[in-house]
């Protein structure tokens, strides 16, 4: 099929498709590291959670802004269209998995490093939660505006868009410093 015959369906489709092979060989890379490294897999299990969170944070930042810019393309418009697919597509592919590694790889740190001790730990557990919140909110966003429902003016998202830059911020010092 050439390129000028690929619905935009279709493409999607492949996208989803590579971002799940990925996922999946991420996991079974993780399996062979719990399996075959035990000795070096907490910090083996460290990378992984950063390379997730620097994954998650990166769809964070970016969704926000193109919420920005849909807001001013006119609805049904093919730039609208387009807004929709990119939206969608980062949510699913990259935004969504990368919450997930960082949970689980995360929870398992705290675990089996920290033994879920700390004040620290305690305060970045909560301002994650509050970061899955903004995600949450992000992904009922990506609903309204593929269902043109969209009612907040960019400014809002312009706002929005320094949450997950200020949740970010505080959660490095806390991980870095421990301050209690």
């Amino acid at each position: 099929m050439s390129a000028i015959n690929k619905t935009p369906q279709a493409s999607g489709a492949k996208a989803m498709q590579r971002a799940a092979i990925a996922i999946v060989i991420l996991i079974v890379l993780a399996a062979l590291l719990f399996w075959f490294a035990p000795d070096n897999l907490y910090l083996w299990v460290k990378a992984i959670h950063v390379i997730a969170v620097i994954s998650w944070m990166a769809g964070m930042l970016y969704l926000p802004r193109l919420f920005v810019y849909h807001c001013d393309a006119e609805k049904g418009s093919v730039q609208s269209e387009t807004f929709k697919v990119m939206e969608r597509r980062l949510l699913r592919a990259i935004i969504n998995p990368a919450m997930m590694l960082t949970w689980v790889f995360g929870l398992w740190l705290a675990w089996k490093g920290f033994a879920f001790q700390g004040g620290w730990l305690h305060a970045k557990i909560g301002l994650v939660v509050l970061m899955s919140g903004v995600h949450g909110y992000l992904s009922a966003s990506v609903r309204r505006f593929a269902e043109d429902r969209n009612t907040k003016p960019a400014r809002h998202w312009r706002m929005v868009n320094e949450i997950p830059t200020v949740l970010m911020i505080l959660i490095v010092i806390l991980v870095v410093v421990k301050p209690f």
